[in-house]
């Protein structure tokens, strides 16, 4: 018996899909609709005094939630809108001298989060270095490290690659940096909610991640952790009034506050929060390390099954370097997909992975078999050529 099944009844939508993309968006909490109601009703009730009841220290109280999964104290985990904005604060808190102008980023960490800080970078007078990959499923770490020199400031990466759900050796590129002289701002939206993980032990220097996805928490819900000794006194440009050490003096120039209040911008979107809350509460119940080994096992029948087809299979094999995702091209994907979905098998496909499996702690090991077998079905029966020359997003 499989005790994490014992969580299914908290997700409603479980009840009537295949639900297997919370490598995209975790299913719903059943409890976010009580924390969303009462949202309501603390506007409907206490309206502008619900600020100082609760609602202006959300960013904190909400961090708090998701600090220990990520080996972080409380207090120290401010929640932002997006990764991408998490990111860029970080890159506009630093300066770049001549010497040390430049950012350094891999080719496969998410576009979102590139577009940004390689729009930022000039402006503050940096430039990025992009560190290829040749397989397009992992990074070598070894010419990542070879990338970070005393010309470089930022490293602002992945620490499990999107597309290939590959897992970067991010304690050693660490080391190297700081080694150097550099500082490292990570990417976690993959990892944290799936897998163990400890901000002090990897040694970065900044954490970023969200809950949309394996934290099951849903859309506007980001953190930032950021180290309290290495970052006590850094001014990031991109701010707002609750960052400020007094915010309603209305001053004209800005103080910034003390630990993570520093990282915020303006008004926090309350509902937003409120959602956000449940998620990390059920994953640190389930128990993360428990979450991680079931992963583990799931994705790798995954993998046996896609190897069984002859499908090409776009994750790393050894399970210790994978995360919670599978992706596996097989032909057709796109319509394949698409068809998937049309049966309530939940699942996404990108260009150049092909299809995306990603099993969670409420998932069954039917639901493993029965997406391979769907699939199976979807290209004997040429069910997938109903979906020919539609252009809609997969998910």
């Amino acid at each position: 018996m499989d005790p994490l099944l014992a969580f299914r009844a908290e997700f409603p939508i479980l009840e009537r899909c295949c639900y297997l993309v919370s490598n995209s968006l975790g299913a719903m909490p059943r409890a976010v609709a009580d924390r969303l109601a009462e949202y309501v009703d603390q506007w409907s009730e206490r309206g502008v005094r619900a600020w100082a009841e609760g609602w202006w220290e959300m960013p904190l109280t909400v961090g708090n939630e998701v600090a220990p999964l990520i080996g972080a104290g409380a207090g120290e985990v401010a929640m932002v809108p997006t990764v991408t904005l998490a990111q860029s604060a970080v890159v506009s808190a630093l300066d770049y001298p001549a010497s040390r102008g430049e950012i350094v980023m891999s080719a496969l960490d998410f576009p979102s989060v590139r577009y940004a800080i390689e729009q930022l970078a000039p402006r503050f007078g940096a430039h990025v270095t992009v560190v290829p990959s040749d397989d397009g499923i992992t990074i070598d770490v070894e010419r990542l490290c070879a990338a970070i020199t005393e010309r470089t400031r930022l490293v602002a990466i992945s620490h499990v690659l999107f597309r290939s759900a590959s897992i970067v050796d991010v304690r050693r590129v660490c080391v190297h940096a700081h080694g150097v002289g550099a500082l490292v701002s990570l990417d976690g939206y993959h990892a944290a909610g799936v897998m163990p993980v400890d901000v002090r032990a990897i040694g970065c220097d900044f954490y970023s991640g969200g809950v949309l996805k394996w934290l099951c928490g849903g859309p506007g819900g980001a953190f930032l952790w950021s180290d309290p000794q290495a970052t006590t006194a850094m001014t990031p440009a991109i701010t707002g009034w609750q960052a400020h050490a007094h915010p309603f003096s209305f001053a004209d120039r800005m103080d910034y506050a003390s630990g993570a209040w520093r990282w915020l911008g303006g008004t926090p979107s309350v509902p937003a929060l409120y959602a956000n809350i449940e998620g990390p509460r059920l994953l640190r119940r389930a128990g993360i390390d428990a979450v991680r080994a079931k992963s583990k096992r799931q994705t790798a029948r995954l993998i046996a099954l896609a190897d069984a087809r002859g499908y090409v299979v776009s994750a790393p094999r050894d399970a210790d370097a994978r995360g919670g995702t599978v992706a596996f091209d097989v032909p057709h994907a796109a319509e394949v997909a698409r068809a998937l979905l049309a049966r309530d098998v939940v699942i996404d496909f990108r260009p150049g992975a092909g299809i995306r499996v990603a099993p969670h702690f409420y998932t069954s090991d039917v639901e493993v078999e029965r997406v391979v077998g769907e699939i199976d079905d979807i290209l004997r029966t040429g069910a997938w050529r109903a979906f020919e020359g539609v252009t809609s997003t997969v998910t």
